[in-house]
């Protein structure tokens, strides 16, 4: 009677592909690590926003106006760092679909206040449910205290507060 075939190995998943791609001098940089971290990070996040019918930037300014509304377009643009002409295609997109209004800021007339909908609000919700569910995939493999340890090495390298 032949042997059974052996087992094939699963494919390994693009970030391992790329792991393995990546010569060993560069494999070993914190920069380049914390690079492959983001970007399985936000692989997670975005499919489970696509989940709710909304992308990433989508995801980014609908938090910022529920954070800053009603914000004159041009402060929310610099507020994350979004240029202008993506952040008018963003707008654009939320507010067809009734997620956020722009309407003459009363502070000045010649700006619009982007403000968000109560559908926006809604979506928002899950979004940020979704997101955090992603995050905590992202972080399974690290103990309680880890992940504290973690976000707090994060928030000192990044230079930012937090």
């Amino acid at each position: 009677m032949p042997a059974a075939p052996a087992p094939r190995p699963e494919p390994a998943s693009p970030s391992a592909q790329a792991s393995l791609s990546a010569p060993r001098a560069i494999r070993t940089l914190p920069s380049w690590l914390l690079g492959r971290a983001a970007a399985r990070g936000r692989g997670l996040v975005a499919e489970a926003l696509a989940a709710e019918g909304i992308k990433m930037w989508h995801h980014v300014v609908l938090s910022a106006v529920c954070d800053l509304g009603p914000v004159a377009q041009a402060a929310l643009g610099r507020s994350i760092q979004l240029d202008p002409k993506d952040l008018v295609g963003v707008l654009n997109d939320l507010q067809t679909a009734g997620l956020v209004v722009r309407e003459p800021d009363p502070k000045d007339r010649r700006k619009n206040a982007v403000s968000l909908t109560e559908e926006g609000g809604r979506l928002l919700k899950r979004c940020e449910k979704a997101a955090r569910a992603a995050n905590e995939a992202l972080l399974s493999s690290l103990s309680t205290a880890e992940r504290e340890q973690f976000m707090d090495l994060l928030i000192r390298i990044s230079g930012t507060d937090g």
